[in-house]
């Protein structure tokens, strides 16, 4: 059997090769490439690129993070060429937009343009179209706090909450059958109409995770002003995450639910009620991934992989938050399957499984997630200064 750190040295290894190959040619350090930018794929790149540095104190890992924010903000916060809009999306000038990069909010990077006013909705289309999704933008916040966290520069989390009070205020709406405000799923690359009113399930219970991050890091990230504040948006967040059953089957959403019960533990500890009832949906979501079609008996071109390193993510986040939920009496229901996470990996590790269309298709996503699912610290080790 290989020995622990040996398997964690092996595990950066791979790490660090995947993370290289997806700069070369996601364009970041090809200058020859035309950047491709997508900002759930670059949220978690950026904390493999923190945790790489965190771990070899290598100097070029930092560099490489904070090259891909600029990067991001620089594309992401701009119309795209395929748009005949141009300029920041939230219509600041080049000057205030360099101090402001998210006042917007920053587009998804879908390669189509988002749907005009007066085309007929198309629910297969609509994923290949530009826009902005809330919960990509919540991994955004995550990211640049985490820039804050391991540089000690505060401007990325003050970024962070200016994209939180900017998106928040458009993707939020009163709903009046039910007296409560709601969020949609899908709006506008400028914020300024909604494309899909839907929900997303855990959505809210993210929003209020991670604004209470950015607040925690703001508390305690030396600046030289007043900080923005949250508490607004954190307690609307917590109300709208009440309206929906957190209870999935979707290995992408069960681990979330696992990475935001790590999360949550770190930057609010005193809510444990909310992470029992975290963890009894994702304990009955386990059960029910368990007993549905055996999808990781299937062949890899029948598989996604994205979804399945979601899971193992979120396993190997409550495997290093276990010091701090021990006393849950569900902790060990879930921690059962672990096993889980090991048997993705090690399955998606393989070159063989990465030859097949389905895998090169979504190349970039599931390459920057197999790396975070390797060596998950970058992501889930939060340093908040409580």
């Amino acid at each position: 059997m290989q020995h622990l750190s040996e398997k964690k040295m092996t595990n950066r290894s791979r790490t660090e090769a995947i993370m290289l190959q997806f700069a070369e040619e996601s364009g970041l350090t090809n200058p020859g490439k035309s950047p491709k930018r997508y900002l759930w794929t670059d949220a978690f790149a950026v904390c493999n690129f923190l945790g790489l540095y965190l771990e070899t104190e290598e100097a070029r890992y930092k560099e490489l993070a904070l090259a891909l924010v600029a990067q991001v903000h620089r594309v992401l916060g701009c119309y795209a060429e395929n748009d005949p809009r141009e300029g920041r999306i939230s219509g600041l000038s080049e000057e205030e937009g360099r101090k402001h990069p998210t006042a917007g909010g920053l587009r998804i990077g879908k390669p189509l343009p988002e749907r005009g006013k007066e085309m007929p909705y198309d629910a297969q289309t609509e994923w290949d179209r530009d826009g902005q999704y809330f919960h990509y933008l919540t991994k955004w916040m995550h990211a640049l706090s985490r820039v804050t966290q391991v540089t000690g520069d505060p401007v990325y989390n003050r970024w962070a909450i200016e994209l939180a009070q900017s998106v928040h205020a458009k993707f939020t709406y009163f709903d009046e059958s039910i007296h409560r405000k709601r969020l949609v799923w899908k709006m506008s690359v400028d914020l300024s109409r909604t494309l899909v009113p839907s929900m997303g399930q855990h959505d809210a219970l993210d929003a209020w995770i991670v604004y209470s991050e950015l607040q925690a890091v703001a508390r305690t990230a030396a600046s030289d002003g007043p900080w923005p504040d949250l508490h607004t948006q954190i307690e609307e967040a917590g109300k709208i995450s009440e309206l929906n059953s957190m209870l999935t089957d979707d290995p992408l959403g069960l681990g979330g639910l696992l990475s935001d019960v790590c999360l949550c533990l770190q930057v609010r500890p005193e809510a444990k009620e909310l992470v029992h009832r975290i963890l009894q949906s994702a304990t009955e979501g386990m059960r029910l991934y368990g007993e549905g079609e055996n999808r990781l008996d299937y062949p890899a071109e029948y598989r996604l992989a994205f979804r399945e390193l979601g899971l193992a993510i979120g396993l190997k986040a409550l495997e290093s938050a276990a010091p701090l939920v021990a006393e849950e009496p569900l902790f060990r229901s879930v921690r059962r399957y672990d096993v889980l996470a090991g048997e993705i990996i090690r399955f998606w590790t393989e070159k063989a499984h990465q030859q097949n269309s389905v895998w090169l298709e979504h190349k970039e996503i599931n390459s920057v997630m197999l790396a975070t699912a390797l060596s998950p610290e970058g992501y889930h080790a939060l340093k908040t200064g409580e």
